[in-house]
């Protein structure tokens, strides 16, 4: 590592990684189905994409935590996805076989999205051993996010669907440079102690134990929840009267909501059990739900979209925290990775299925629908709690 490289601050590091990331990742979330459409991909060939995607996730999330639990180095998993995502959407290019493009689809959205488990239990980690505040560098990702949003969003509208292909290779790019800026993240060797030795230690176990399961419940039943919002809060918003402009707006309020949330969490939440963190984003997201549900006015939309920094960010910081003090160190990476499978993946895609059927029926009032797994995930948590105070 270069003498320049060692003289940035560690958080710098991780905030350029998380910037170039989610610059990319602004513009693949909600943009690449308009780049499929363009190739010519039939509507139910877009939800088969959209699918492999997450399909992908549940199974690339694990597979890189395993790399970075055992690697000597944690770099050594960021950059070998960024490098995987890379090369995937450079094959997108010339695609045109939609049967070729739904592997692509897999490859690249396992790959990309694979990518965040890993750098979030490598940065709390760091941010923990070098005592720094995990929330700014993350929050920084929050802003490129938006940035990515509002800038391929309007690159589609002057040169047309491509542009979000074009834009996601970009930041996929970038990430693979500030990858190789990252600290090593050496895997230390933990004391081979005979207790360490006995199977009851093992991966299995140590998933199942500490509350874990407890943790792994409540954080995908609250994040999966948002699967109405993020498939179909645009469309019912719109057949509703609202804007497109606005609907922009209204999503960039609630990331927004997540950089704050996420600038000032170390300060404000320090002395709030990781559990009772799960359980504020439980409870604030069945508030969340059933008043969008409702039908509010434009005006009163924006603040409810405030709730996003509870809903989601809470939730989110929630888990890896509990995680963190929860799971050996050899197992971190893996902890992280198997939330993402559930929250991100099979969860998420789950609900994302039930809200076509909800917005059918209901339209809007289907944001109710995803209360059901939030208060699921809420009793789930308030379990946690009183599991955490029991314990030694």
């Amino acid at each position: 590592m270069s003498a320049a490289l060692i003289q940035i601050p560690r958080p710098v590091r991780f905030a350029l990684f998380y910037g170039a990331f989610y610059l990319g990742f602004g513009a693949y979330l909600p943009y690449m189905p308009v780049w499929y459409e363009g190739r010519g991909l039939s509507p139910e060939m877009i939800g088969a994409a959209a699918a492999a995607s997450m399909a992908g996730r549940v199974i690339a999330a694990p597979l890189g935590a395993m790399l970075a639990d055992r690697a000597p180095k944690k770099r050594w998993a960021v950059l070998t996805y960024s490098l995987v995502s890379f090369f995937a959407f450079v094959a997108f290019i010339p695609a045109t076989n939609p049967w070729a493009i739904l592997v692509l689809a897999g490859l690249a959205g396992g790959a990309f999205t694979g990518i965040m488990p890993i750098i979030d239990a490598f940065a709390i980690q760091e941010s923990s051993r070098r005592r720094f505040a995990f929330g700014p560098p993350r929050a920084f990702g929050s802003a490129t996010f938006i940035l990515g949003n509002v800038g391929a969003g309007w690159l589609i509208g002057w040169l047309g669907g491509e542009a979000a292909l074009a834009w996601t290779l970009i930041g996929a790019a970038l990430a693979v440079l500030t990858a190789l800026m990252l600290p090593e993240g050496r895997n230390r060797p933990e004391p081979v102690a005979p207790e360490i030795m006995a199977p009851k230690t093992g991966m299995i176990a140590a998933m199942l134990s500490n509350g874990l399961p407890l943790a792994f419940a409540a954080s995908a039943l609250i994040q999966g929840a948002h699967g109405f919002y993020y498939g179909f809060s645009a469309v019912a918003w719109r057949a509703e009267g609202v804007p497109a402009g606005a609907v922009g707006l209204l999503w960039a309020t609630g990331v927004g909501a997540e950089i704050v949330f996420f600038a000032v969490s170390a300060r404000l939440l320090q002395s709030v059990s990781p559990a009772k963190v799960l359980a504020l984003g439980g409870a604030v997201s069945v508030v969340r739900w059933l008043a969008l549900a409702a039908s509010p006015p434009l005006w009163l939309l924006f603040p409810l979209q405030l709730l996003h920094a509870f809903s989601f960010s809470a939730t989110y910081l929630g888990f890896l925290r509990y995680a963190a003090d929860n799971s050996p160190q050899r197992f971190a990476s893996m902890a992280q990775a198997i939330n993402s499978a559930f929250s991100g993946g099979l969860i998420l895609a789950l609900a994302a299925y039930a809200s076509g059927f909800a917005y059918s029926a209901y339209g809007a009032g289907g944001f109710a629908v995803m209360a059901i797994p939030s208060g699921l995930g809420l009793l789930f948590a308030f379990w946690l709690v009183q599991t955490a105070r029991t314990q030694p």
